[in-house]
């Protein structure tokens, strides 16, 4: 097959992309340019999307033997990932820019643009598996190593791109694939992980939110309505919050207190003890499916952040309105994040979350 390997510059996908070609593929490596200026964005050890990241993928395709290419994506990028997650903080919710990455850019915009080319597949190196089904139809399943598992930002895809993706590391461990690439004479073995948010440079998420949205002036209270302090926009707080509250004054009880709503319009913030954070049901919007959607209710697990705990759970499909009843509730889950439906290991699909019901009957919160 025709493949094009996605090359972020880091050690996964050099090596993806190298065990492609052993497989016997016609490889073309492409490296996403994603910053219209790419100063602006992460360095180092902590970024994902630099000029040196580039430098870094076009030697891995030459050690490699393969035509290196970069694309140009940083209109679509800024457009469908970064405008999006400003526009979803300033609407109070806790968006997840990996996912909105993977859906729109790798997995949409470049896909298409590899099918129009002639290409079969994409490859990258996400840990996740593939496995054809008895049918025929291809599911993607967990990685073998839990801890490195990266099916939950793939849970966006839908069945046609699963069918032209490869992740050729399902079944490895980071320090097995290290020790290929050092095998392999590729210079990344050791690079470092990204972490973070790629386009916020310093790592300053709410100080680069500031800078986008401005002063947003609101208050910080308590369950009672009570006033503790004053802030200068929602936008800095997420749901599940405790460091950083500047409350001041200790609660009469003298326990921590986590944020347990925000409300954008007003700009208040509300918060409270840890246990008034549980929630035991979700409702999810947007839903996108890796196969066959739920034909009645299913008994599963989810997942509610990347490498967070998976919970069980059932979930049915209302027309474009998926509800899920957590039987372990969960914490500090924000609207805005992405709920992952899993058969044991199969990924059955996602959806984002629109709202949550906190245990013993409370108000859903936004």
């Amino acid at each position: 097959m025709r493949v094009l390997a996605a090359m972020s510059g880091g050690v996964d996908s050099a090596v993806a992309a190298a065990r492609a070609k052993d497989a016997g593929h016609d490889v073309t490596g492409v490296h996403l340019a994603l910053s219209r200026n790419p100063q602006s964005y992460r360095t180092g050890a902590r970024g994902c999307c630099s000029i040196e990241d580039s430098n870094d993928a076009r030697r891995a395709a030459d050690v490699i033997g393969i035509p290196f290419y970069v694309w140009d994506m940083s209109e679509e990028f800024h457009e469908e990932v970064v405008e999006d997650f400003i526009a979803e903080y300033a609407a109070g919710r806790t968006p997840n820019p990996c996912l909105r990455c993977n859906e729109k850019i790798k997995f949409a915009a470049v896909l298409d643009r590899a099918l129009a080319l002639g290409f079969d597949a994409v490859v990258t190196g996400h840990y996740a598996r593939l496995e054809t089904a008895s049918d025929g139809t291809v599911e993607m399943h967990r990685a073998v190593d839990h801890a490195k598992d990266q099916s939950y930002v793939l849970g966006v895809l839908t069945a046609d791109q699963i069918a032209h993706s490869m992740f050729p590391l399902g079944t490895d461990t980071k320090d097995e694939v290290r020790r290929e690439a050092e095998r392999r004479g590729l210079q990344v073995a050791h690079k470092p992980d990204s972490h973070d948010i790629c386009f916020v440079a310093d790592g300053d998420t709410p100080g680069w939110l500031h800078d986008k949205l401005g002063t947003r002036p609101g208050v910080v209270v308590d369950e009672g309505g009570e006033v503790l302090r004053e802030h200068e926009g929602s936008f800095a707080f997420t749901i599940g919050q405790r460091r950083g509250l500047r409350l001041g004054r200790p609660a009469a009880d003298g326990r921590p207190r986590f944020v347990l709503d925000i409300e954008p319009v007003s700009g208040t913030v509300t918060v409270g003890p840890r246990e008034h954070l549980a929630v035991d049901g979700l409702m999810g919007i947007r839903p996108l499916w890796c196969g066959a959607p739920p034909d009645g209710e299913l008994s599963c697990t989810v997942q509610l952040r990347a490498h967070g705990d998976e919970h069980r759970a059932s979930v049915r499909l209302d027309g474009d309105r998926l509800h899920v009843d957590l039987h372990d509730p969960a914490d500090g889950i924000a609207p805005g994040q992405a709920v992952v439906v899993y058969d044991g290991t199969r990924v059955v699909g996602s959806a984002t979350i629109s709202a949550t019901r906190r245990v013993a009957g409370a108000v859903p919160v936004r």
